[in-house]
């Protein structure tokens, strides 16, 4: 299942201990070419643990991983020309201009002067960074910062990318300015590990999506066969002429049917396996309360609906992710 594998990234048995802590616990998956692979998990889950392990950055108590085919312990310089990496916690030499921490970097990797300063500049382009090549990097904003974490992490046009938390912190603009950019560059083949706490972004951006809870892989499938899986957590969320009152807060999760009232923001959702007990109730109560619908909908699970049915009460290691 290594060098012969066609993956672009396998997992075989995975393992590590913490002297006695087994914080990663035998998982193994593969992750094809071109795909973005989403990976998640609560803190604590064996996250962290696991991307270092694929990074060389620990070694495995056991088990094994490869990267193109290439072990990532025996055959480590050679993965890393292949891989490139966007920590959650900037990479970015903040004195620097845009314009050095990309040549800088193309040094780190060996290219040539003149090699990278073409990249650098193809790079700029690519990233709509040409007002501010010139501009030291702790003078950008953050998304921009994240727009040159990725450049930068291309710049020796590596074939797998790890993201993490790529659009954490960041405003609506340009949390989807990144993740364009995500989409375009595995259109041109590029393949993505992605670790994100985003269940929407997870949703719109993963071909596929592993679950890791308490250092076990518990599942592996596309978004929409997972949420499928969980039908049983469906919603019905309602929207009334008013707010309501504690004590009818209180009644109405009460309701036969309704498993978890969750008031956010004016709408009231409850979770539910049966949307039509939930109906038959919920009529009934507003005539009682004398308040009006403005609107009533049932919703299918959504993908943190799954997120938390499968990994409700579920805890590893501090401080492994």
């Amino acid at each position: 299942m290594m060098e012969g594998s066609g993956a672009a990234v396998t997992a075989n048995g995975l393992t590590k201990y913490y002297d006695s802590l087994l914080a990663v616990d035998h998982i193994t998956f593969e992750i094809a070419h071109g795909e973005i692979f989403g990976f998640l998990g609560p803190n604590g889950a064996g996250k962290t643990s696991t991307i270092r392990m694929l990074m060389n950055l620990i070694r495995p108590s056991e088990g094994s991983a490869a990267i193109l085919g290439m072990d990532t312990v025996r055959d480590s310089l050679a993965v890393k020309a292949q891989v490139g990496i966007v920590p959650e916690v900037s990479n970015i030499f903040p004195e620097l201009s845009t314009l050095n921490n990309l040549t800088f970097t193309g040094a780190l990797y060996g290219m040539g002067r003149r090699n990278r300063m073409a990249r650098a500049s193809e790079l700029i382009d690519l990233f709509d960074l040409a007002e501010h090549q010139h501009r030291k990097a702790v003078e950008l904003s953050m998304g921009l910062r994240r727009r040159l974490a990725i450049a930068m992490s291309i710049m020796h046009r590596p074939r797998i990318i790890f993201l993490d938390e790529p659009t954490s912190g960041l405003d609506v603009s340009s949390a989807r300015a990144i993740r364009d950019t995500v989409r375009e560059l595995n259109g041109e083949g590029v393949t993505f590990f992605l670790t994100t706490h985003n269940m929407d972004e997870a949703n719109q951006l993963c071909r596929r999506i592993a679950v890791i809870n308490r250092g076990r892989l518990i599942a592996v499938d596309t978004p929409e066969r997972l949420k499928q899986a969980a039908a049983e957590s469906q919603v019905v969320e309602a929207v009334f002429d008013r707010e309501l009152e504690p004590a009818e807060v209180e009644e109405l999760s009460g309701l036969e049917g309704c498993s978890q009232l969750l008031p956010e923001a004016g709408k009231y959702r409850m979770r539910t396996s049966d949307p039509a007990r939930i109906l038959q109730g919920l009529y009934p109560f507003m005539h009682r309360s004398g308040i009006k619908p403005v609107s009533i909908n049932t919703l299918g699970p959504s993908l943190e609906d799954v997120f938390i049915r499968l990994t409700e009460g579920g805890k590893e290691a501090a401080g492994d992710g």
